[in-house]
């Protein structure tokens, strides 16, 4: 692993510990050259997904804009890091197990929605927002009115 700090290409594990959903791997490295200490987290791809997007383009899956949306929808919620963090896995676990090595990208947009409708009620409305690319506040009342039936 190379150090952040100075790039160089040989770090020495201290520390190793799993996460407590043992989805992950977390490591504390300390540079020999630098003596900069840091964080790495390990964990294990099942397969290397790629992401198809409406205009018919290919990317690579990536977690950190799946974390990334997932904590935009839930800015100043009361859900702790954890629970987001087994959320995001599970996610990934389902895209990885689902037999598909291209998954469109409204199939990605359904399982956040899935697990933030579980998760948290306005966090859910911030991401549909945007996924739905609301336009009115008619588009707001109707995706609360279809929340309070289903309570």
């Amino acid at each position: 692993m190379r150090c952040p700090f100075c790039s160089n290409n040989d770090t020495v594990v201290k520390d190793t510990r799993p996460s407590e959903d043992a989805s992950s791997i977390r490591r504390r490295r300390q540079c020999p050259e630098c003596l900069s200490r840091f964080s790495t987290i390990e964990r294990a791809s099942l397969r290397e997904l790629l992401v198809k997007k409406k205009d018919g383009r290919v990317e690579n899956f990536d977690r950190e804009k799946l974390n990334r949306s997932i904590q935009l929808a839930l800015h100043k919620r009361p859900i702790d890091n954890e629970r987001i963090d087994r959320v995001i896995s599970a996610i990934v676990r389902q895209l990885e197990t689902s037999g598909e090595n291209e998954i469109p990208s409204n199939k990605i947009g359904e399982s956040i929605m899935t697990a933030l409708l579980s998760l948290d009620s306005v966090a859910y409305v911030r991401f549909a927002s945007i996924y739905k690319d609301f336009h009115e506040t008619q588009d707001f009342e109707n995706i609360i009115e279809d929340l309070k039936m289903e309570s």
